[in-house]
């Protein structure tokens, strides 16, 4: 009920707060934000916010219209500067903004519409590769899953398609493509993303993953991670991070290294908590992905893999 009362509060006093701010500063809100907020993601949270909070027609019509674009995974090299050129002629005609007399406006909104729908596109990209089931009589899906295999175990060779050496690297049965049911091939590509970019890492957690008292199934649980960063992605948790780290519009490699910091991360943190048995996954999970959460509300946190050397 108290929220309910503040919302109708503030709707109210928010255009008089705005209205008394340009008054005595001669600048509209994206303005003060754009010239008061440093840039990442403090800046690009308060831009978003604002838009859509306005009440302006025109503005209204062109988040309307990124959406859309977003959504159809239209912005890409060849489409992407005139978007955001239409975007800010937008924005500097709604708001009486002389370009000429504010150059810097332009190029810092800019960079935080590209941040934005760029991010709502990335959600676009990663729902589809979520939908797309693994299919074993996809040429490249099979090739993938092999150079998971390879990346990890590069000195064992498969002895079959179907084999029980799979589970060396933590799927449950004889035959991974059941495992990726849940998250289709986005949990395969994770995977092969972080055991290629970061090998240390991902041979570092799989070498924990085999510990005699604290181990776990690897792949298994990277899947789980695959599902704890698309739940950060889609509700806005992962913002912080994205819009710290993009230097330029956020594509799918954004995601696969977001989830490979939490995949590390994760893994000590598991080998931390020293749990009795895997039944204490769930548990540990939650724990992990509040941990995330808390880090992820300060503005300021951009997550970057720093492996460190300990003894297993």
């Amino acid at each position: 009920m108290y929220r309910y009362v503040w919302s109708i509060v503030c709707w109210y006093l928010r255009p008089i707060i705005k209205w008394f701010l340009r008054q005595t500063t001669s600048m509209c809100e994206l303005q003060r934000i754009c010239y008061g907020e440093p840039s990442g993601a403090a800046r690009t949270l308060a831009v978003e916010r604002s838009l859509y909070q306005s009440r302006n027609p025109e503005l209204k019509t062109m988040i309307g219209n990124l959406n859309t674009v977003a959504e159809q995974r239209g912005i890409n090299n060849k489409s992407e500067r005139k978007i955001l050129e239409d975007a800010i002629r937008t924005v500097l005609l709604a708001k009486k903004i002389n370009p000429t007399a504010h150059p810097d406006f332009a190029r810092s909104f800019g960079k935080c519409v590209e941040l934005i729908w760029g991010y709502r596109q990335l959600i676009s990209g990663i729902e589809e590769l979520r939908k797309t089931g693994y299919d074993s009589d996809n040429p490249e899906h099979e090739l993938l899953l092999l150079k998971l295999w390879n990346l990890l175990k590069p000195d064992e060779q498969l002895e079959a398609r179907v084999t029980k050496q799979w589970q060396d690297i933590g799927f449950q049965g004889d035959d991974p493509k059941t495992d990726f049911r849940g998250m289709g091939i986005l949990g395969l590509e994770n995977l092969v993303f972080f055991a290629n970019e970061y090998p240390n890492a991902a041979r570092h957690a799989l070498l924990h993953s085999v510990h005699p008292r604290y181990g776990y199934a690897f792949a298994i649980v990277g899947i789980n991670i695959t599902s704890m960063a698309l739940r950060l992605l889609r509700d806005g948790s992962a913002k912080t991070h994205v819009y710290n780290s993009s230097k330029t519009l956020p594509g799918v490699r954004a995601f696969h290294q977001f989830y490979s910091y939490l995949f590390y991360e994760f893994d000590e943190f598991w080998i931390e908590s020293k749990p009795s048995n895997m039944m204490e996954f769930s548990s540990i999970s939650e724990k992990f992905e509040t941990t995330i959460r808390c880090a992820l509300a300060n503005p300021a946190t951009v997550f970057r893999i720093n492996p460190s050397v300990d003894t297993i």
